[in-house]
């Protein structure tokens, strides 16, 4: 089950995992189809099961920046959900046909909620992911801002 493979729910019971799993519904989507667009309402949170879905950044309507390639068993996206404002940040379109898991926003408040051990989990590798990305793109900013800084003084 692709829940076990996402880094939210790792350290989760199997009867977390399974309560989870039975608010979870399976969708399938076509390649080329939006599942979502930055500032739209986080509604869902998604994990492949199969099949890819592509992260992008919309500059403009022509102009998109990749940003993830999101597979199964590698991690989940529309984590907005479970963060306010619940808008999601970046757009994601499939990149092939897939199938995906679709747990709504306002099932897993009510599971946490009823959970706290649960959310405690999930908010936590949520926070440590959030802060490993946020590390990954200072990195990313140093490494451009010094090539930038030869490229003027040469």
């Amino acid at each position: 089950m692709p829940l076990r493979s996402c880094y939210l729910f790792e350290g989760l019971s199997g009867s977390q995992i399974e309560r989870i799993i039975a608010v979870a519904r399976e969708r399938n989507f076509e390649k080329g189809q939006w599942l979502f667009n930055e500032e739209q309402e986080a509604a869902h949170l998604y994990l492949v099961k199969a099949g890819a879905v592509e992260l992008v950044i919309k500059v403009e309507d022509t102009i998109e920046i990749p940003i993830a390639i999101i597979r199964p068993d590698n991690g989940c996206l529309g984590v907005s959900a479970l963060i306010e404002p619940h808008r999601y940040t970046l757009s994601a379109r499939c990149l092939d046909d897939s199938t995906l898991l679709a747990i709504s926003k306002t099932r897993l408040e009510d599971l946490m909620s009823a959970d706290s051990d649960m959310r405690c989990i999930i908010m936590t590798n949520l926070a440590t992911k959030l802060l490993n990305r946020l590390k990954e793109t200072r990195q990313e900013v140093k490494i451009h801002f010094m090539n930038l800084v030869r490229s003027v003084t040469f």
